[in-house]
């Protein structure tokens, strides 16, 4: 099985990923750019890294600065130089060679030198090393010939000691260094840019060449602070990261209940537009809060107002980030977008999140980023956020400023495709009024409603409201509350009618029955006086019926005592 050549890893954040594992170990290095890009810096790093994290010891060889200068330089990143040359992991070596040293009989040799490197080498026991800068030492060559045979001898040299090396060099107009053939000699070619677009400051690093070895091909931002130097690699991913079906929810009650009751889902972007003004970054606010309270940490990326403001102003809505600021759940990072270039905002944000690991972020307004690119750069550079926080399972929350005139559904950085849910805020104006409703565009991969909701800013918080649709449209504001109180004296006056109403027909309702038992009782009256008389013709019929009977008995008897007589 075939194998790539073995990696020297350098230790500095993203370099030894667009290397695909660090420098080239045994080989030189050729690390070339303009002045103030880094070169020393980069090359300090390697060998402080590596004899911190993967003890090796290292030489700095520098034709320049001296030890106490650069002892007084790398201070600022929070290195002893003092304590680590003690310890016996590095040693610092300042070579002055005069022309006269190195030229002999009108031959040049490099053999006064190579014994300095290797007492220094040897002293201990170095497999690191770092030449700055390469033209002092060969700045007084005659001609290319001898240079490159020079330079060819110094580079075997090293890899006869089996050495990693970085030799630093200085850009050349039309070459990568100025004499234009360091880097046909080395393994590995890596370019430092510092350049200036539009008054902003970008630093870029580049690997134009690396032998045996695959390796990023791009220009990629990096910045130098307290911590050194740290490249972002910031491209955009491959559409392969995972996604999750667990919501979280916004901080609105009734919002969640548009996105289906459950909030949004993890991971997801989520976009908020809306004119000045209507409530985008109070939305963000609560969704920060709902978050913090769940114990989540959060990082607040704020492109237009100041920590402190943001936390003042959130407060008027009942609503108190400094708790979660305190406790260190929350994040704000206060920066003008005109600060540094879109790519450096990015590095930015990249290095933020890798330090804070948060589980939301948010970035309030974006529409800032306008001002220091295009709209196609603004999208491009966000693209590759969003593609980086959803790859980290990290929910994004973008605000975004849309002006006046401007479609509503359309923002300035033109990234409403890329948001998997996306809210749009708006004001409308009516009787001397400007009320705020809340519309929900979208949100993928849940059922939502596609009803607009009256957006209230109270003292409790945020609240949304059910539209109330009048005869002219939506109304809202005191137009809703006047025409809400107008319905209700309607109401109660139709529910005194039906009352009234009901009481009169309560009252019909006891006289019909009361009549009715009136007419029950003369009915039975009636019908007792009936049963009565029948009852004495009925009497009186059997009594003359009975004295019927007499007198025929009696009539009979009287003609039986005749005949006997």
């Amino acid at each position: 099985m075939t194998t790539g050549i073995e990696k020297c890893p350098t230790g500095i954040p993203g370099l030894d990923e667009i290397t695909a594992g660090g420098l080239p170990r045994g080989r030189p290095t050729l690390v070339c750019g303009g002045a103030g890009c880094g070169k020393t810096l980069l090359g300090m790093e390697f060998l402080i890294r590596g004899a911190l994290d993967c003890n090796e010891p290292g030489v700095f060889v520098t034709f320049e600065e001296t030890p106490p200068e650069l002892t007084r330089n790398v201070a600022s990143l929070g290195v002893d130089l003092d304590a680590l040359v003690a310890s016996g992991r590095m040693a610092i070596k300042h070579i002055q060679l005069d022309r006269s040293e190195i030229e002999v009989a009108g031959d040049y040799d490099l053999e006064g030198l190579f014994i300095q490197l290797g007492n220094a080498i040897d002293s201990v026991g170095a497999r690191r090393i770092v030449l700055d800068t390469i033209e002092t030492l060969f700045g007084s060559f005659p001609n290319e010939t001898i240079l490159r045979a020079e330079l060819q001898r110094l580079f075997r040299w090293l890899k006869a000691r089996g050495l990693t090396a970085v030799i630093t060099g200085e850009r050349g107009d039309r070459t990568y260094t100025r004499h234009g053939l360091e880097e046909y000699v080395a393994d590995c070619v890596i370019v430092l840019d510092h350049r200036i677009v539009d008054q902003i400051a970008t630093r870029r690093v580049r690997v134009v060449k690396y032998r045996g070895s695959v390796h990023g091909p791009d220009e990629y931002p990096f910045l130098i602070d307290a911590d050194g130097i740290s490249v972002l690699p910031i491209t955009s991913l491959n559409l392969t990261h995972a996604v999750s079906s667990e919501r979280v929810p916004s901080g609105v009650h009734r919002l969640d209940a548009l996105l289906g009751g459950g909030g949004y889902y993890r991971g997801s972007s989520i976009l908020v537009s809306g004119t000045a003004g209507t409530g985008k970054s109070s939305l963000a606010a609560s969704f920060v809060d709902a978050a913090c309270r769940r114990g989540e940490r959060c990082l607040y990326l704020a492109l237009e107002e100041s920590p402190a403001q943001i936390v003042r102003n959130m407060r008027s809505i009942g609503i108190d980030l400094q708790p979660w600021v305190d406790g260190g759940k929350l994040q704000i990072l206060p920066s003008r977008s005109t600060a540094c270039g879109l790519e450096l905002h990015l590095a930015t944000i990249h290095r933020a999140v890798n330090r804070f690991h948060p589980q939301v972020v948010v970035i309030d307004p974006i529409s800032n980023l306008t001002t220091i690119g295009s709209a196609l750069e603004v999208r491009a550079m966000l693209t590759r956020l969003i593609d980086f926080l959803k790859s980290l399972q990290i929910t994004a929350l973008f605000t975004s400023l849309n002006h006046a005139g401007n479609t509503l559904e359309a923002t300035d950085t033109h990234i409403s495709s890329l948001a998997d849910t996306w809210l749009l805020l708006r004001d409308v104006e009516s009787n001397g009024e400007r009320n705020r409703l809340l519309y929900l565009l979208k949100s993928r991969g849940m059922a939502h409603s596609n009803q607009m909701r009256e957006f209230l800013l109270t003292d409790r918080g945020i609240e949304l409201r059910d539209v109330y649709l009048g005869t002219a449209g939506v109304l809202t504001g005191t137009a809703r509350q006047v025409q809400e109180s107008t319905e209700k004296a309607e109401t109660l006056v139709r529910a005194q009618e039906v009352q009234a109403r009901r009481r009169d027909i309560e009252r019909r309702r006891e006289v019909v029955e009361a009549r009715i038992l009136m007419l029950r009782a003369e009915s039975a009256a009636e019908m007792l006086e009936a049963e009565t008389l029948i009852a004495q013709a009925e009497r009186s019929e059997v009594l003359l019926e009975t004295d019927r009977s007499a007198r025929a008995t009696l009539r009979k008897d009287e003609a039986a005592a005749g005949e006997r007589a």
